[in-house]
């Protein structure tokens, strides 16, 4: 079991103890058999979860938790078990029945409400969800993990908008700055309309997005795109530079944009300045490739080779190797280039195989880039992978 399950199997022993140590002190009250089978039933169900049988003592535990002042902990803890195991029509049918109690405190039913809803969200049952979690808002009870439930919903239905007010309103209860989350909000609704050919609208919303996150990185290189549509390359250039003065990691993002804006001003010199800049700054090797090609068309192969085996020796890296060995190519014959194209072959499949962009946060990886990381649903946090077989 990992340390959050063992967390919530420690919650859900705290409260069957609880109401073991109150059923002895009542036991004067009691008969004494009812207060002997719940010894006997605690402890069996301990004893099942020592020996790792946790299914077992799940039943046995239910069994003995009476739902009382003293035990909705118990059963909010068993709820979340559940949850936690994939057993979402478990947790649904506990937590409902234990809604429909009448001795629940006004607390005890929003946390119960607030756990069935994130029951429904893990079977899919977004509509059922919602409709608790604004019931929680309007209670004014648990409104910012309510908030944060609302907003997961809204991103999986693409409603942009809604989730910006939700947002919105998250930051005014809790004081959590949620500037930058709005800004990738503001984003998507400005590709929606790039799509939908409408830059004006896509002009606005970018502003919007830099107002809420200065240090954005997306709308910046969507400004970008949207100055080449209109051929303003120097417009165009000034904010990718700037995507890449917020945040390095993006060169693969925004350097072939900067390298054709500045060709179509015709300032191959800057280009030169730029890149060898960039390879300062930035720990991979799309900068020391492109490099490489300028090299190659300005000055030749044999320059562009000499250039990479010096950089390669600071700096290993498969994707570089392979770069020298297509350099090798162009100038070899024979049997030294039927061997070249070997390596190059395996290079291909090696490179191939390799994840180029993982998330620093859940360690999902993939071949293409996602703003906002399919695994854990985090934003902005899915970068190049950096070292030998990386960038």
């Amino acid at each position: 079991m990992t340390g959050d399950d063992m967390l919530v199997w420690w919650a859900l022993l705290g409260g069957l103890l609880l109401g073991y140590l109150i059923a002895r002190r009542g036991s004067e009250r009691a008969k004494g058999l009812q207060v002997d089978k719940l010894r006997r039933n605690y402890f069996r169900g301990l004893n099942f979860l020592l020996n790792e049988q946790p299914d077992k003592a799940i039943e046995v535990f239910l069994q003995i938790a009476e739902v009382d002042n003293h035990t909705v902990e118990t059963h909010l803890a068993l709820g979340s078990l559940f949850r936690r195991r994939g057993e979402a029509d478990r947790a649904i049918r506990l937590h409902q029945n234990l809604i429909a109690r009448p001795n629940l405190t006004a607390d005890q039913k929003s946390v119960a409400l607030l756990e069935l809803g994130e029951d429904y969200m893990r079977a899919g049952l977004l509509d059922r969800a919602e409709v608790l979690f604004t019931d929680l808002l309007t209670m004014d009870a648990y409104a910012a993990p309510a908030l944060r439930q609302l907003i997961s919903i809204c991103q999986q239905e693409r409603d942009w908008h809604r989730a910006i007010e939700h947002a919105r309103r998250l930051e005014k209860i809790s004081g959590e700055p949620q500037g930058r989350l709005i800004a990738h909000f503001l984003s998507e609704l400005a590709s929606a309309a790039c799509q939908k050919n409408d830059p004006g609208s896509a002009e606005h919303l970018i502003q919007e997005a830099i107002q809420h996150d200065r240090k954005a990185v997306r709308p910046r290189l969507l400004q970008g795109q949207l100055a080449m549509q209109r051929e303003d390359w120097r417009t165009a250039a000034a904010a990718f530079e700037t995507a890449l003065d917020n945040d390095v990691d993006f060169v693969p993002n925004a350097l072939p944009q900067i390298i054709a804006c500045l060709e179509k001003l015709h300032e191959p010199a800057r280009i030169r300045s730029y890149l060898e800049t960039l390879s300062e700054r930035y720990p991979g090797v799309s900068p020391m490739l492109a490099l490489a090609k300028r090299i190659e068309d300005e000055d030749g192969v044999p320059a562009a080779a000499q250039f990479l085996s010096r950089r390669l020796q600071q700096r290993p890296s498969v994707r570089g190797l392979a770069a020298l060995v297509e350099l090798q190519i162009l100038v070899s014959n024979g049997e030294s280039r039927d061997q070249l194209l070997i390596l190059r072959e395996l290079f291909r499949q090696l490179i191939e195989d390799q994840a180029v962009y993982r998330c620093n946060h859940c360690g999902f990886g993939a071949r293409s880039h996602f703003w906002q990381c399919p695994g854990c649903k985090n934003w902005g946090s899915v970068k190049p992978v950096h070292g030998v077989a990386g960038d």
